[in-house]
């Protein structure tokens, strides 16, 4: 339901979030916990310091530093909140079925829109839910579905690709044991596969692409790479061939005749290239944000504020640096930026060390998702959709129980 609304997903995770929350060991029992405690303060002192230094920059409304904070501090607590529900892998794995189970409405609106022409908004509730369903996608041609914008849709499908992947791989395995009704499910999860596949295609995301061919192997598991990783190799030489400018015209327009021009045009930024404005780069952004992180290094200037400042020293709109790492820092100071980015990293490598990425196909699996997620944060910022950023943190907490163990409520 998460990805279909925030709302009514909202009104079911509260009330596990409480729930979760009780007869706990104390919240501060956990190092993690106290982490995330001292990055929520420094961020309020960082609110406090912008809107007593309000006079310095009266274009920008401190109000948005506060509003901004909604985006953290809720979700340090389902951080915690969330843990009992993803504490073992069989807990992992309803929750990981759940994702994919809930990608359906995303694949049906997103491949409707592109291939059938649906188009929006469709909404209930006087708009506190709306599938925005575009006409012909946004931007234009590009699959976005029941979100707002392609790219978040491509996050979702990011994220809960892996997850989709475990459940063909335990279907198959299943099929192959003769278990009864496997049959069935085999054909159902295929289908849904090649729908994601063709959905991740459409949004025209060269992350997404990424994300699609960096799970394969991931989740497959490092008994598959003997032979995965060169088949990979093999099938992905064409599009090498037809993106990588200097491959000689002998080998490259054969690629390109094979290689839909859709594809290696977009890998190679040749659809869109005349269309790039230097301040519209990732790299002037980050340069940008650098500049200003040097002049506000402790407690940032504030949520949001990127976007306010971006177009005066550039004259181009954007509303985030499109680096997570790089936004903290601008937004909430370097301590936190530095903190948070270290936390999730400790996360991952602990996952590794506990031997999830050699474990059962789901957690493999679950691990994968919340890197990849990660990996998209690198060059965008699609946790500012409320929905993404719930089934990230969700993704963490599951890591967290990867490495460690604190105390579940009594009846969890």
């Amino acid at each position: 339901m998460l990805p279909s609304s925030a709302l009514f997903a909202a009104l079911l995770l509260f009330p596990a979030l409480i729930q979760g929350s009780r007869k706990r060991a104390p919240l501060w029992s956990d190092r993690v916990n106290l982490v995330l405690v001292l990055v929520a303060a420094l961020m309020v002192a960082g609110a406090v310091s912008v809107t007593l230094r309000s006079a310095e920059f009266p274009s920008y409304s401190p109000l948005l530093a506060w509003v901004g904070l909604g985006n953290w501090l809720p979700l340090f607590w389902g951080f915690w909140g969330f843990q009992p529900y993803v504490c073992d892998p069989p807990a992992r794995r309803r929750i990981g079925l759940a994702i994919a189970a809930g990608t359906v409405p995303v694949l049906v609106s997103g491949l409707g829109q592109i291939w059938l022409g649906w188009q929006g908004p469709w909404q209930i509730l006087g708009g506190a839910v709306i599938w925005h369903l575009k006409e012909g996608g946004n931007p234009t041609g590009r699959l976005s579905g029941l979100f707002d914008y392609a790219n978040i849709t491509a996050a979702w499908l990011s994220l809960s690709w892996p997850l989709l992947l475990a459940a063909l791989i335990g279907c198959w395995a299943r099929w192959r044991a003769r278990i009864a009704g496997s049959g069935w499910r085999l054909l159902v999860v295929l289908g849904l596969v090649v729908a994601q596949v063709a959905a991740m295609l459409l949004t025209d995301s060269r992350n997404a692409w990424g994300v699609m061919l960096m799970a394969v192997p991931l989740v497959a598991g490092p008994a598959s790479w003997i032979w995965l990783l060169p088949l990979m190799a093999l099938a992905l030489l064409p599009v090498l061939l037809a993106t990588l400018p200097g491959v000689p015209a002998l080998l490259q327009d054969p690629a390109r005749a094979l290689v839909p021009q859709s594809i290696w045009g977009r890998l190679n930024d040749l659809n869109h290239h005349s269309q790039r404005k230097l301040a519209s780069l990732r790299i002037t952004q980050w340069s940008v944000a650098s500049s200003l992180i040097a002049e506000r290094p402790w407690l940032g200037w504030g949520a949001a504020a990127f976007s306010v400042i971006y177009p005066l020293r550039t004259g181009r709109w954007h509303g985030h640096p499109h680096n997570i790492a790089v936004d903290l820092a601008f937004s909430h100071g370097l301590p936190v930026g530095v903190l948070v980015v270290g936390l999730v990293l400790w996360l991952y490598i602990r996952g590794v060390r506990q031997g999830m990425l050699k474990g059962h196909v789901f957690e493999r699996a679950w691990w994968t998702a919340a890197f990849m997620l990660a990996v998209l944060h690198a060059t965008d910022i699609p946790m500012y959709d409320s929905r993404i950023n719930i089934a990230g943190w969700v993704l963490l907490a599951g890591l967290r129980w990867g490495s460690a163990k604190p105390g579940l409520p009594a009846d969890a």
